[in-house]
Formats: C-alpha cells, sequence, structure tokens
C-alpha cells in the first residue's frame, strides 16, 4: 500500500446544509454527482461529504485510499488483513462503476480502498475529480 490519501470523507445528516457550510467558507467546485454525495478537490485529494450509512457511518469519518488498477483493491485488503487489520467490506464492485472495498484498522478507523476508472491518479499519488 502506498503510503497517500486519497479521499477524506464525512458521514453527514444533511448534505445541503454541510455543503453551503463549506461554500460559506469560500470552498468552490463543488461536483454533486447525486444527493447523497458531494465533492470538493482540495489540492491532491479529495473532501466528501456523503449522507446515509452506506459504509460512510454518517456522521463519522473515513479515510480512503485510491488505486490505480481494480485488481489492486484486493491486493491491499489482503495486506492490511495480513498486518492486522479487518477487511469490513470485501472489494466488490460498485454502482459508481469501480471497484470497493474497506479494511479497519486495529482501533476501528476505517478505510476504503477503491478503484475510480474516472478519476487519475497521478504518479505523486494525487487525485484529481
Amino acid at each position: 500500500m502506498e503510503q497517500r490519501i486519497s479521499l477524506i470523507t464525512l458521514g453527514v445528516r444533511d448534505l445541503a446544509r454541510e455543503r453551503a457550510f463549506y461554500e460559506a467558507l469560500g470552498w468552490a467546485d463543488a461536483q454533486q454527482p447525486d444527493d447523497e454525495v458531494c465533492f470538493f478537490q482540495v489540492g491532491g485529494l479529495v473532501f466528501a461529504l456523503w449522507t446515509g450509512v452506506r459504509g460512510h457511518g454518517a456522521p463519522g469519518v473515513e479515510i480512503a485510499h485510491n488505486v490505480r488498477t481494480p485488481d489492486e483493491v484486493a491486493a491491499v485488503l489482503a495486506e492490511a488483513d495480513a498486518a492486522g487489520g479487518t477487511v469490513v467490506r470485501p472489494a466488490a464492485q460498485a454502482e459508481w462503476g469501480g471497484i470497493t472495498g474497506a479494511f479497519a484498522d486495529p482501533e476501528g478507523y476505517v478505510w476504503e480502498v477503491a478503484h475510480n476508472p474516472d478519476w487519475p491518479i497521478a504518479a505523486d499519488g494525487s487525485i484529481t475529480i
């Protein structure tokens, strides 16, 4: 697993209110593909607001590590398991077109591992939405 973070996701109860808050802070160019999630580009990573449980635990925090190929999702989950973590969602096809799974570290913090074919990863590990 490369040493980097691709996304930080906050589980929220009221997406419109949260989006308005960050936009009032001056954050711009939000992308909201549906009524459940909103993405902001923040440097070389993405900050997301996500409603509902769906593994994003509103309210809560989930860190994401995007990978370059679909096969890497299962490989990173296996690395986390071997290192003492717990796979909480095995690698599977996502409704948005990529592959996703998740592991929890020994303290229970959840990391999503995903391959999103629409979000390229640069050589330095940054992603762009």
